[in-house]
């Protein structure tokens, strides 16, 4: 399944589906299937789609929510995509929190695969003990 919140992605391809990305919302939404919650960032945005699509254990990688390592893994962002800094950084960690209180909630598992990151709302542990 290809899925896209930008409009235009949608429509010059047949198999891409529009996803609304609720701007300005940190939360995770279950009430309507295909409307996300924002978060600053597409990890928040993919947590979001899989617990629509019914995932109820999650094991999060790459999420460092730092910069002291480097930027990201493969580079800055080029065009128009904006890179992080801090206060992205602080966001992304407030929202994951929030969304922290909301997946317990709905008896959603979270495990932060992520050695080095600066994610403390989920427990840790490694990818072989959550697989």
């Amino acid at each position: 399944m290809k899925l896209s919140q930008d409009t235009g992605a949608a429509q010059a391809f047949r198999d891409v589906h529009k996803v609304e990305l609720a701007s300005g919302v940190d939360r995770i939404l279950v009430e309507e299937p295909g409307r996300i919650g924002h978060g600053g960032n597409s990890g928040f945005q993919a947590l979001n789609l899989a617990i629509q699509f019914g995932a109820r254990r999650i094991a999060l990688i790459g999420f460092d929510m730092r910069l002291d390592r480097g930027l990201h893994w493969h580079g800055p962002h080029g065009r128009d995509l904006h890179n992080p800094n801090e206060a992205a950084l602080m966001r992304w960690r407030r929202a994951f929190a929030a969304a922290a209180q909301d997946l317990a909630a709905l008896g959603v598992t979270v495990v932060n695969c992520s050695p080095v990151s600066a994610l403390t709302c989920f427990p840790a542990g490694s990818i072989e003990d959550v697989l």
